[in-house]
């Protein structure tokens, strides 16, 4: 008996082990997505000078979405190196890329020493950080699916998601501490590197905690029994069942969870600063407190994922944001100060601070219900052989092509036709076509057996499909709708 209850402390002490090293990187993610994002009013004309500060916004936010642009890219490029040699290695492999890339960053001359060059290696850089953060996700997710058990990889692989807040207040923190030891007029001429080169002793902290751990048992299993693909990319696009997996998982969930997670985050903290004209420190305020209480859902709606499923709750999140952006963004106006000169007001009004984080808050809900469930859907639909390669290219075309592009085409169309909710026609639209190929095509995956490493949802559909074909009827295992 007491071998028993030890091996449980263990198995339990091990999956935490796991967590929290897979999660380091993707705090780290979180970390370089939310400096660059809270930064472009600083940044932008450091390195583009177009004649206009909205165009040198327009540029940064540019140079922003080529990272995410890039992404698909590296996920096809270290998934198959993940479904190759291991998931560990990946990792350790892709976060020492980003160290260096983001390290560049920090040390980049500005386009006054460096002219044009300064915003083509700033790009050079940015698409360098896309291709590594393409191969990080997967990994992770991967890495802590495969170790937790059956019946629970929604709440464990919940945690992960849990790594976007400790990312954003990290970068708050450092932001905030960094302005306010060196002064604003030094934190705009150079301090605005420190977060950049900060990050690097996270990295290699990370590749500290990270090289530790073992490799995932079902991998090492697969390298034992020598079933490891040969060629994961084939297996993945070419095999008309895998492919179609893939489809149905960009179309009907990650496209949309995509563009809602950067309308709930992202698109608030850019739409208080440059359109309400809030102040960098207020407008964090509110995004940050709003992000602080809704952090918990992730793993609420995770470990809900497990008992009902995840197709109903990411579903449920995409149709919220579908319905009530507008009359949210617009409740958002009548609490916000228009009026730059009424900024000293909105210092003594707490009352517009909280509204304000209430309405980015309801955003953030949605945020957790779409992204909470979205790792261990897409482990499932998975064999283990092609499972980061399979996973890893959806899952950033949905969040670096869909979900990056958020922000530009915000600014952008808000720009060209004058009306301040334009920016939502994107997300709104995305997440509209997402539910409704996600209300047909996508099957529940919370029962499916990932131990094995050729067969999985996308073999179970093709068995039921072929049983059905013969007038046999299908296995009971195989997810319903």
């Amino acid at each position: 008996m007491a071998s028993v209850t030890q091996a449980v402390s263990n198995s339990v002490q091990s999956i935490r082990k796991v967590i929290f090293a897979s999660s380091a990187g993707t705090v780290i993610e979180w970390y370089d997505f939310y400096i660059f994002g809270s930064l472009s009013t600083v940044m932008a004309s450091k390195f583009y000078h177009t004649g206009t500060d909205i165009g040198d916004l327009i540029a940064w936010l540019s140079t922003f979405a080529i990272g995410f642009m890039v992404r698909p890219f590296g996920a096809l490029f270290f998934g198959r190196i993940g479904d190759l040699v291991g998931r560990k290695f990946t990792y350790l492999l892709t976060i020492t890329i980003m160290a260096g890339s983001t390290m560049g960053v920090g040390l980049l001359p500005t386009q006054e020493t460096l002219g044009a060059f300064a915003g083509i290696i700033l790009i050079a850089l940015r698409i360098l950080q896309g291709l590594a953060l393409g191969g990080q996700y997967g990994g992770a997710a991967t890495f802590v699916a495969e170790h937790a058990p059956h019946g629970k990889r929604g709440f464990y692989t919940s945690w992960i998601q849990t790594t976007a807040t400790l990312g954003l207040f990290l970068s708050l923190g450092i932001i905030l501490a960094t302005r306010s030891i060196v002064g604003e007029a030094d934190f705009s001429a150079w301090g605005w590197r420190i977060p950049f080169l900060f990050s690097v002793v996270l990295i290699f902290l990370s590749l500290w905690i990270r090289s530790s751990l073992k490799e995932s048992p079902l991998f090492a299993q697969m390298k034992a029994t020598k079933t490891v693909s040969k060629n994961p990319l084939k297996e993945s696009f070419v095999n008309k069942f895998n492919r179609k997996w893939v489809l149905i998982a960009l179309l009907g969930a990650t496209m949309g969870q995509g563009v809602v997670w950067y309308t709930g985050q992202f698109y608030a903290l850019f739409y208080l600063q440059k359109i309400f004209k809030v102040s960098l420190v207020d407008s964090n305020f509110i995004v940050g407190a709003a992000v602080l209480l809704a952090t918990p859902l992730f793993i609420f709606f995770g470990w809900l994922s497990d008992r009902i499923g995840r197709k109903p709750i990411m579903l449920a999140g995409m149709l919220l944001a579908v319905l009530t952006y507008y009359p949210i963004y617009g409740a958002m106006a009548a609490f916000a100060p228009t009026d730059p000169g009424q900024h000293f007001m909105f210092a003594y009004q707490g009352y517009n601070q909280v509204a304000l984080s209430f309405l980015v808050f309801i955003q953030v809900v949605y945020v957790t219900m779409v992204y909470g469930p979205i790792a261990a859907f897409l482990v499932e639909l998975f064999p283990t052989k092609i499972r980061y390669t399979s996973m890893s290219l959806p899952y950033h075309i949905g969040n670096g092509v869909f979900g990056g592009l958020v922000p530009i085409l915000g600014l952008a169309w808000i720009n060209a036709t004058g009306n301040n909710f334009a920016g939502l026609w994107w997300p709104m639209g995305i997440a509209a076509v997402c539910f409704v190929i996600g209300l047909i095509f996508v099957r529940e995956t919370k029962d499916v057996d990932i131990t094995d490493a050729t067969t999985t949802f996308a073999h179970q559909a093709e068995t039921a499909h072929t049983n059905q074909a013969k007038g046999v009827m299908p296995a009971a295992s195989m997810p319903e709708k």
